[in-house]
């Protein structure tokens, strides 16, 4: 991968790898949507019947495959936090990048997405996700090459950032 995306839930990593993959005419690879197309299932459905360790399992093994392309990757909130994955996100050269968000940004953002297909928010709310932003905070931050905080800003202007950060290393 050319840049990777990390963050919390709701932090935009999708919608500005999507704006990254159009900027740098560069493929964007969501790794959710890998788990789900592999698995022939939604990540809700998965998690429901199979369980988050065999979730993480398979995350893990389309982690280091997706890590190997060319292009954009967007990884799941909870990614970065296994121990596994982060060996993995170590042992490769490209740019991490940490989108950093607020509570109130993330908690407007879950409320305007109606939380759907969050399996999470369903079993901690409200008060025990912003608690989980705060606890995978550190980890998020010891991974990246850079950190861009997102409040307030466009997609467009997120990814126009980032390529000037990367721009500015290269």
């Amino acid at each position: 991968m050319k840049i990777t995306l990390i963050g919390f839930m709701g932090s935009g990593k999708t919608t500005v790898a999507k704006e990254l993959s159009q900027a740098l005419s560069l493929p964007q690879v969501d790794l959710d949507q890998l788990i789900e197309d592999r698995a022939g299932l939604s990540i809700p459905a998965y998690f429901q019947q199979f369980g988050e360790e065999r979730f993480r399992l398979l995350e893990q093994e389309l982690l280091v495959e997706a890590l190997t392309g060319d292009g954009i990757l967007s990884t799941g909130g909870g990614t970065p936090v296994q121990a596994a994955n982060q060996a993995i996100f170590q042992s490769h050269t490209q740019p991490i990048i940490f989108l950093d968000a607020s509570n109130a940004t993330i908690q407007d953002r879950l409320t305007a997405d109606g939380l759907a297909g969050r399996p999470l928010f369903e079993k901690l709310g409200l008060e025990g996700i912003i608690n989980l932003k705060h606890n995978r905070q550190a980890c998020y931050e010891s991974l990246a090459s850079d950190v861009i905080t997102v409040d307030g800003k466009t997609p467009q202007e997120i990814a126009q950032e980032i390529i000037n950060k990367i721009n500015a290393t290269v």
